[in-house]
């Protein structure tokens, strides 16, 4: 909590900054709109470092080290570049790195697994759950970058799906071939089991990945 209020702080600062002096940035643009006060603008800046490259940071991390403890698949990727876009599909399917949340209110009294939700009642979703439905996606525990993995909730879901889920998929595709084709050799230095995952933490990933080449 502390880290997030010196965040705000510092962001706020640079928003007062930017009304002073502006430039060619986001933030300057966001401030002559002249719809948003600083703090307004200050807590956009927040969602946009947060959700624009936590989530894919971690992605691209958790992803290395999926494909190095997959070389069946990382071997397929690199055979064909053009796969990556498959790729990230099921790479987004398998790790859903958003591990907590989200939450929704139902609208009406809605019947799942048996189960009433009544209207107005809150419930906290599974997205991993989701995304590893036996129903929906054949073997779902199986890393396959040539799987059709359309239909997954990665990014959510109708109107809340995740605003920057288009560049995040840019970021990706760019990422992992330029980092594979760049270090062909690339392996882990470690042994799998040393890697120290975030499950302490909301968004889900690596603390670190010690590789070579």
């Amino acid at each position: 909590m502390g880290a997030l209020v010196s965040l705000r702080q510092y962001l706020h600062g640079l928003v007062v900054r930017k009304r002073a002096e502006p430039a060619d940035d986001l933030i300057s643009t966001l401030i002559s709109g002249g719809a948003l006060d600083d703090e307004e603008i200050a807590g956009i800046a927040v969602l946009l470092l947060i959700a624009g490259h936590e989530t894919t940071a971690n992605m691209l991390g958790l992803g290395t080290f999926a494909l190095l403890r997959h070389p069946d698949q990382l071997a397929a990727l690199r055979a064909d570049p053009l796969l990556v876009e498959n790729a990230v599909e099921e790479l987004l399917r398998y790790l859903t790195i958003v591990h907590i949340g989200p939450t929704r209110a139902a609208l009406e009294d809605v019947e799942l697994g048996g189960e009433v939700v009544r209207a107005g009642e809150v419930v906290t979703l599974s997205l991993p759950a989701a995304n590893r439905d036996p129903e929906r996606f054949e073997d779902p525990e199986e890393l396959d970058l040539r799987r059709s993995a359309t239909g997954h909730l990665a990014f959510g879901h109708g109107i809340h799906q995740c605003l920057g889920q288009q560049l995040a998929r840019i970021e990706m595709r760019t990422g992992f071939n330029a980092l594979f084709s760049r270090f062909p050799n690339l392996r882990l230095a470690v042994e799998p089991e040393d890697v120290q995952l975030r499950t302490d933490m909301a968004i889900y990933g690596v603390h670190s990945l010690p590789v070579a080449w």
